[in-house]
This record gives structure tokens, C-alpha cells and sequence, in this order.
């Protein structure tokens, strides 16, 4: 009767699981979805200087410049102002960090990484939460984006606005939320002969709770594929002759996910459009330019819901 002992042995050893699974990172991650892989890649500050800040003055002198370097927001940290970050730099978020009132800015840059990094309540005054304007090879990872809706449209500028010929952009697993202007791309419909360049990617973003620019996109060509949009007033807007391929995305709450103003063009392939429909004209950008997974359509919300935003462990 030994298996019998064993048994009882076995039944007497207590096993615990837990229900929390860190997301571990590295602070040397590179882009590893959609156009930020291009063009040999977006690295950000891999191998250089690593430094630790916890209060605005330093955490403004630590991006600048174009050095190799990772900077560790720690904290809180509060302000009225938009940040400039330098080429060559990851800016990344430690579990429970936050930016109040200070938004980033990469203008004039490229190779950048921001990761795991929350960002609220930047006044209209000061600029968009991040602004990425005429840069290139930048990577916006497990951002939290959001304000409120408790004040008029203009108190808040957006929560991510990509303008002025930006190539090689990837918004990947990040929360945008509570908020009246989500996010742009291309600055206005004047403005093509910049703009037409224009290579975004947004995928496995989390879209909750937005008046509008889910994203509204003007110019270029954007890759838009596993997100959820749910509660929001507007959806996405292809504009002004831009070429969008939007693939296994999941909506609620709004009676036109996917429409067109000013000639923008869309190919829409298995989406979950909530019982609305696509409205938008049928374009010829049908293949990104690129590898990627794309979830079922029946595992969207769950894997998104459960990964984007502040979720990274350092």
C-alpha cells in the first residue's frame, strides 16, 4: 500500500498560486511590433548611462540631449509643463510612477522609447500628454494616458498627437481613457506635403471612455489591429487621402467605428464592429509592411483588457 502513503503524503503539502503575474521587462527593450521596427529598428537608450529620477528638474535634464541613456521616473511627479526628450533615450515608467501635469515631447528627434509611463491632466496651455512631432523610430509602449471629461474640450490639449511627417511610430499595449481628444496624426488638412509620409502602427491599445480621435488620421499610412474601443463618441476617422489597414478590432458603444471625411480610405478585415458598421471607402493599403500576430477576434478584448497600460514590472 504504498501508493496509498504516498498519497496521504501528497495531501498534506499545501500549494499556493498566485493570482498576480508580474509583466517582468528589461530597461535595454527594443521595438519589437509594427513600424518601429523599421529602418533598422528602434533601440532608444539600450547600452548607455542609466539614471533614476524623482522630481521635475531632473527629470528634465536627464532626457535631454542626444547621448545613449534610460531614465527611471520613480514617484510622482507633478508640474505644469511639457518635457523635451532627446534622441537616442527610453524613458521608462517604475511600477506605481506617474506624471501629473507634465506631458512629454519628442520633437525633431528620433530613436525614443517611452514605456510604462503614466501620464494625466496636462492643461491645454502646456501641450498634448506625448507629442511626437517630426521625429522618427519611436516606440510608446504600456503608456496610461487620461484626464477627465469633467471640464470643456480645450482645457485639455490630447492624449497622443503624432504630426508634422512622423515615420516609424509604434503605440502598442497602452490605455488611452476619460478623456475628450484622444489622439491625432497629421497636423492639419493643410498639410500634406509634410504629412503624407506619415507610418504609424497602433495595436493591443486599450480605447475607453473618449469623445473623439480614436485615432482621426489624416495623410500617411497607418496599421491599426487588435485594440478595444469601448464607450467612446467618435471612432476611428481615416481623413484626407489616408491610407489605413484595420484588422481583429473590437468595438462597443458607438454607431461608427470606422468612417471617412475628406476622401480617407480603409481596408477592414475581421473586426467586431459592435452591430455598427464600417462606412469608410475601401483604400489599396491591404499588407503592412512588416511581420505581426494578430489575436483571434474572440480573444481581443480579454488579452488587451488584461495587458495595456502601467502593467510592467522593472
Amino acid at each position: 500500500m504504498k501508493w496509498l502513503a504516498s498519497l496521504v503524503a501528497l495531501s498534506a503539502v499545501k500549494v499556493s498560486y498566485s493570482t498576480v503575474i508580474e509583466k517582468r521587462a528589461s530597461t535595454g527593450d527594443v521595438a519589437n511590433i509594427g513600424y518601429a521596427t523599421l529602418n533598422g529598428g528602434t533601440t532608444g537608450g539600450s547600452g548607455g548611462t542609466t539614471t533614476t529620477v524623482t522630481t521635475l528638474a531632473a527629470l528634465t535634464s536627464a532626457v535631454a540631449g542626444t547621448a545613449k541613456k534610460i531614465v527611471i521616473i520613480s514617484g510622482t511627479i507633478t508640474g505644469n509643463v511639457v518635457v523635451r526628450v532627446g534622441s537616442n533615450t527610453s524613458v521608462i515608467g517604475a511600477k506605481g510612477s506617474s506624471l501629473v501635469g507634465v506631458g512629454l515631447r519628442v520633437l525633431n528627434e528620433k530613436n525614443v522609447i517611452i514605456r510604462n509611463v503614466k501620464v494625466s491632466k496636462v492643461l491645454a496651455e502646456a501641450g498634448d500628454a506625448i507629442g511626437i512631432q517630426a521625429a522618427s523610430q519611436v516606440w510608446l509602449d504600456h503608456l496610461d494616458l487620461t484626464s477627465d471629461r469633467d471640464h470643456d474640450k480645450d482645457f485639455y490639449d490630447g492624449l497622443l498627437d503624432i504630426t508634422h511627417g512622423c515615420t516609424g511610430v509604434t503605440v502598442s499595449n497602452s490605455k488611452l481613457y476619460t478623456h475628450w481628444k484622444a489622439s491625432l496624426v497629421g497636423h492639419s488638412d493643410s498639410n500634406g506635403a509634410e504629412d503624407t509620409p506619415i507610418t504609424v502602427t497602433y495595436a493591443n491599445n486599450n480605447w475607453n471612455n473618449l469623445n473623439s480621435r480614436t485615432p482621426s488620421f489624416r495623410f500617411g499610412h497607418g496599421h491599426i489591429f487588435n485594440n478595444v474601443f469601448d464607450n467612446n463618441n467618435d471612432g476611428i476617422n481615416t481623413r484626407d487621402g489616408a491610407q489605413l489597414l484595420v484588422e481583429n478590432n473590437v468595438w462597443t458603444g458607438t454607431d461608427k467605428p470606422l468612417y471617412s471625411t475628406d476622401g480617407g480610405f480603409a481596408v477592414a478585415r475581421g473586426n467586431d464592429f459592435g452591430g455598427a458598421s464600417n462606412t469608410a471607402p475601401t483604400g489599396t493599403f491591404t499588407q503592412a509592411p512588416y511581420s505581426y500576430s494578430l489575436l483571434p477576434v474572440s480573444s481581443v478584448r480579454s488579452s488587451v483588457v488584461a495587458n495595456a497600460g502601467q502593467t510592467l514590472t522593472f
